[in-house]
């Protein structure tokens, strides 16, 4: 008998919407699952999205005030998906209420945020999710797989990087996303997270690192009301400053010796959403590109004169991509990993096993972001350091 599982979502915005959709596909999608999830409760400030929560999500209910979705008896675990500088004080009340979360990233905008909603999850003993959704890609997998087994040799480089043109706009409005106070750091929390959170999932833990920041932008329209981070202003709105980074970049070293070089920009024009890898070792190298997200690149040190990069595409040969489409070469997307992560995610609740990428994991990376956040003051190599003060 399976499992039943009980979900809240606070906030039923992109992400909301995504999770909410990866809960209704996993009993067709996963058949041999040991749970079935029931969608209880949704929380959001908008009443067009409550209306939307029971009539197009199926919810049993939807209400303004979170509290009130976070202690509802009959949940036994919370989505997180609420803007960044909520997110942990919903942890706090999800960990003291006894109940497992998963929270989007970043948890909260600020490394010391992050620390403070591991903490809470660790003195409640629930099981705690993060939504570094790319780590899930079959081939993400794959290429894990590869040099876990030594397939590459020694790894000697990884080369990270985040490129985005959703802030390039310099009419785009001045939403929550760009002030310290509300998303906390800009694109550093926002996607270098995910490019920190591959590399480790990859290659390892890193040892120490340098970079630097800019705000490309510093100055946006000042919206008039409820604004959605694609809205545009007209030149002559009145203009507000952008208080956190636009672009940043970091040199590093891992503890196993190999070096890494990371950049990621919101304002970049040109990439639309390359969220990219490549591994080198000293017997091949693989890179991967999320705008390519059914195909990784694989170089094997060879003799042979016609040796070169080989396409390796997506299939139902890798793990979970045959739970979506059979064969190979057809394509998965990017709900796809949602629904994977999700899963896997109930699948830990339902059987009382540690899930990751859980909150220790993204302590690991918002370490890594303190150390870079250091070294833009200090202008020189600074170390990381377990922010959590434990053992990685």
């Amino acid at each position: 008998m399976k499992k039943p599982i009980g979900i809240a979502v606070l906030g039923l915005g992109w992400m909301g919407q995504a999770h909410s959709r990866s809960v209704l596909r996993i009993p067709s999608l996963f058949p041999e699952r040991s749970f079935d999830p029931e969608l209880v409760v949704c929380a959001d400030t908008e009443a067009d999205r409550r209306t939307r929560a029971v009539d197009d999500f199926g919810f049993q209910r939807a209400v303004e005030d979170w509290h009130e979705a976070v202690a509802d008896p009959g949940v036994d675990a919370v989505w997180v998906t609420a803007p960044n500088m909520l997110h942990v004080p919903m942890i706090e009340a999800a960990c003291a209420a006894g109940k497992a979360v998963f929270s989007e990233k970043p948890i909260g905008g600020k490394p010391e945020q992050t620390v403070a909603a591991y903490r809470a999850a660790e003195a409640a003993g629930v099981t705690s999710g993060v939504g570094y959704n790319y780590i899930w890609a079959p081939l993400v997998q794959h290429a894990r797989h590869l040099i876990a087994s030594g397939e590459l040799g020694e790894i000697t480089h990884y080369r990270g990087s985040f490129l985005s043109m959703y802030g390039s706009d310099e009419m785009g409005l001045l939403t929550w996303r760009f002030m310290l106070d509300q998303a906390g750091y800009g694109v550093t929390s926002d996607i270098l997270s995910h490019s920190v959170s591959l590399a480790q999932f990859l290659v390892g833990d890193i040892a120490e690192v340098v970079g630097m920041r800019n705000t490309t932008i510093p100055l946006r329209p000042i919206p008039s009301g409820a604004a959605s981070h694609y809205g545009r202003g007209r030149p002559e709105d009145p203009k507000g400053e952008v208080e956190n980074e636009d672009f940043a970049s970091m040199l590093c070293r891992f503890e196993n010796g190999a070096t890494g070089t990371f950049e990621t920009s919101r304002t970049m024009v040109g990439p639309e959403s390359q969220n990219t890898f490549a591994v080198y070792g000293t017997k091949g190298a693989l890179s991967w590109n999320l705008e390519k997200l059914n195909e990784l690149q694989y170089y094997r040190l060879t003799d042979d004169p016609s040796s070169g990069y080989t396409t390796i595409y997506g299939g139902d040969r890798f793990p979970f991509h045959g739970a979506f489409v059979p064969g190979q070469a057809n394509a998965i997307g990017f709900e796809d990993l949602v629904a994977t992560e999700d899963y896997v995610f109930l699948e830990s609740l339902a059987k009382g096993e540690r899930f990751s990428v859980g909150f220790r994991e993204a302590v690991d990376v918002v370490s890594v972001q303190q150390a870079l956040i250091n070294s833009w003051d200090s202008r020189t190599w600074e170390p990381v350091t377990d922010l959590a003060g434990g053992s990685r």
